[in-house]
Formats: structure tokens, C-alpha cells, sequence
């Protein structure tokens, strides 16, 4: 891996992969949802979705078929701390998807006609969205889980803050949130490091400097949110307060996670639905953010069954707390490694892990480092991390039942 900072603080990083052909090159921005005003909720989402409406010189579909007449792949994602800009092409033509990306993001057209239209595809996103249960229950639980806070809110955003988003807001959101030192230029695959930076000179030169605000801090309210969609099924999500990204126990808290829930030999998962019928689909998550995190907890089991349900996965997890076995930590810490080291195989998944750790540590972290902190965890620092997220408040979202039949 190679890093260089250019002036205006847009860090520019790479991996080569000997053997393969394509690359994989993305902006990564420090920057999401949770940045965004209340009332324009879902900004930072509609804002990714605009860039592709035309920009420097192409129109949308000239942006499409630039990138597809090569036989790349052009595409991004919103998050709540982090938006990325992502192309996918065999190895000669990484200039044209840095330059696509770059022209989307210093030269987007931001046509009013565009924008209207876009607004309604979005709210055909978030339409859809909430016709899936098993999607939309997470939003429900960290709006229960961050009452009244940026982290809480929807990254989709809602009819009223989708509908009040302007052109205007458009270019103040770039203009704020788009800065050079709150960005990175990440490349995997086959690549030059030099050629990567000479690119990014060309391309990026014009970003301005510094940095963009911080987030408002979030904190763990706890409390019960009872969805209103229809189902057949009861959905269950429930919260406890979790590790940060950057908290001591972190990896600690993970582990916990991925025991209890993370596969078919976990407890939730051999006891709800093996050993009992409870439940369908059941697992459990550690979801960190750089300075707050939560375990989250998920099954959908028939309406009757809710209650007995519910009671199992609180009855599961406060006894993992007490009595996690080595055996269940080691196959946790296999699995993790395993699945860091095979996300690693492919271009978008090597400059991907860059991106993510150049933004949490500012600096370039080598996979070894991170399966060398997953071996020193100790059964003792996985369960005094279940035992400490347990000792906290919860949070409850339901969908298809009362939240009273699931506490």
C-alpha cells in the first residue's frame, strides 16, 4: 500500500494486486447523513443520486455509456458518516473513471427539471424500502436507539425533507461537505501509485482545502418504536448500546456479536430457530460508528410466537455474557478473519478496506494488523464486553406486532 497528500489535503492511496487485470477506483467522502440538517434530511443521499444527472460535459446518459463503453461499472453509496464514488474497470482505463468521478463531484450540472424527477425515483426507493420489513426495521431502531438525533434520522429522509431539497442546497452540501482534506482518492487492483497521484493533480486540484465540521456527537437513548407497514410476520429488532470503531473493547464487542448471532452454529440462531421453531431469520450485528456503536439483534417469527421470542434472545444473550465458551470465541475470531481476508480478493474490496481505515486511523493499517488485534482477544474481554453492553439501556423496534407482546 502507498499513501501521498497532495496541498490541498486529498490523500490519495493505493494497493496493487499482482495478477489481476481490472481496478477498482473510488472517492471516499468523510461525510453522510448524519451531517445533514433536520429539515433537509436526505440530502446527502439525493445529492449522490444527482451527480449521475449529468456533469462536466456528459449528460446522464453520456456519463452511462462512457463508462459501459469501456465495460466498467460506474456507481456509489450513502451512509451515515461516509459517501463513496466508485468505478470498476480493466486497468487502462482508470483515467476515464477518475475523471468521470471527479467531473461529478467539482462539476455537477444540478438541473431544477432533474432534480424534481429525481425526487420522485427517491421516493420510489424509499417506497420500496419500506414494503421490506427486515430493511426498513433498522431505521425504526436507531431512531429508537438515537431519539431526536442526526444518527437517528433516515438516510433516505422522509416526503416533507425530500420534497423541500433545492438546487441551492445541492451546491451548499458540496460546497460544504466536499472539501479535499475530508476526502481520499483510493485505487486497487492494477494500478501505478504514481500514475494514480499525476491523476489526481490533474483532476482534483481545484478541490478546496481544509476539512468539513464534525458531526454532532450521538448518544444512546434507548426507548420503543412500533412500525406501522403491514406484515404477515412479527419483526423484532432490539438494541443495546455497543462499542465505537474506535473504542479499546471494540474487537471485543464484535466477537461477542458474531458468537451470539453471526452464523448458523451461534446460539440465537441454534436455539431460536433449530432447537425451538421460533424464528425464520435471526442474527445479530455489532454496528459501529467512530464514536458510538450499538449490538443489534434481529428475527422475524410469527405473530403468537413474539413474545416467547423476544424473551429467548434476551434469556440467549444475558447468558452468553456469563458463560462464552473458547470454542465459540475461536470460531467468532475464524470467521472474522476469514471473511476480512476474502473480502480482500477483489478490487473494490481491497480499496474499499483502504478507504474505511484511512478514514478511521488517518493512516495506511495492513490487514495483519487488524487479524493480529482479533487474535489477542481473551474470552474474559468478550464477555466483560457482553456484560457491559447489557448493563445499558435498550432500544426495541417492532413491525407487525405491539412492542408491548415483545418486551
Amino acid at each position: 500500500m502507498q499513501l501521498t497528500l497532495l496541498p490541498n489535503g486529498l490523500k490519495v492511496a493505493t494497493r496493487e494486486m499482482p495478477g489481476v487485470e481490472t481496478a477498482a477506483v473510488g472517492l471516499y467522502a468523510d461525510t453522510g447523513s448524519r451531517y445533514e440538517l433536520a429539515r433537509l434530511n436526505g440530502l446527502a443521499h439525493l445529492y449522490e443520486h444527482m451527480v449521475f444527472k449529468g456533469a462536466g460535459g456528459r449528460s446522464a446518459r453520456e456519463i452511462s455509456e462512457a463508462i459501459e463503453d469501456v465495460g466498467g461499472d460506474l456507481n456509489a453509496a450513502t451512509d451515515r458518516d461516509n459517501t463513496s464514488f466508485m468505478a470498476t474497470v480493466m486497468a487502462e482505463h482508470v483515467p476515464l473513471g477518475v475523471e468521470l468521478i471527479a467531473d461529478m463531484i467539482l462539476r455537477p450540472h444540478f438541473e431544477p427539471r432533474e432534480l424534481e424527477r429525481e425526487k420522485d425515483v427517491v421516493l420510489q426507493e424509499l417506497g420500496e424500502a419500506r414494503d421490506t420489513p427486515g430493511d426498513i426495521i433498522f431505521d425504526d431502531l436507531l431512531a429508537a436507539a438515537f431519539a431526536d438525533q442526526p444518527l437517528g434520522r433516515s438516510i433516505l429522509g422522509d416526503e416533507a425533507t425530500i420534497a423541500a431539497i433545492s438546487v441551492e442546497d445541492l451546491h451548499d452540501w458540496r460546497e460544504s461537505q466536499y472539501r479535499a482534506g475530508g476526502l481520499a482518492l483510493v485505487a486497487a487492483g492494477k494500478v501505478n501509485h504514481a500514475e494514480l497521484v499525476a491523476l489526481a493533480e490533474r483532476h482534483f486540484s481545484e478541490l478546496p482545502g481544509g476539512g468539513i465540521d464534525e458531526a454532532q456527537g450521538a448518544r444512546f437513548t434507548g426507548g420503543d418504536r412500533v412500525g406501522r407497514a403491514s406484515s404477515d410476520q412479527a419483526h423484532l429488532a432490539l438494541a443495546l448500546a455497543g462499542s465505537a470503531q474506535l473504542d479499546a473493547d471494540y474487537y471485543a464487542a464484535r466477537l461477542f456479536a458474531d458468537a451470539i448471532g453471526g452464523g448458523a452454529s451461534s446460539r440465537l440462531f441454534q436455539r431460536l430457530r433449530e432447537e425451538r421453531g421460533l424464528a425464520y431469520s435471526v442474527y445479530a450485528s455489532l454496528m459501529p460508528w467512530r464514536d458510538v456503536g450499538l449490538l443489534a439483534i434481529y428475527a422475524a417469527t410469527a405473530r403468537r410466537q413474539s413474545a416467547a421470542a423476544a424473551k429467548l434472545i434476551e434469556e440467549i444473550v444475558a447468558e452468553a455474557a456469563r458463560d462464552i465458551t473458547p470454542r465459540e470465541v475461536d470460531r467468532a475470531r475464524t470467521q472474522a478473519k476469514a471473511g476480512l481476508l476474502m473480502s480482500l480478493e477483489s478490487s473494490w474490496g481491497q480499496a474499499g478496506y483502504v478507504a474505511r481505515m484511512l478514514s478511521l486511523y488517518e493512516r495506511l493499517v495492513e490487514p495483519s494488523e487488524v487479524i493480529a488485534d482479533l487474535d489477542a482477544v481473551t474470552v474474559d474481554e468478550v464477555r466483560a464486553a457482553g456484560s457491559k453492553m447489557l448493563s445499558g439501556p435498550r432500544a426495541r423496534a417492532t413491525i407487525g406486532v405491539p412492542a408491548a407482546r415483545a418486551a
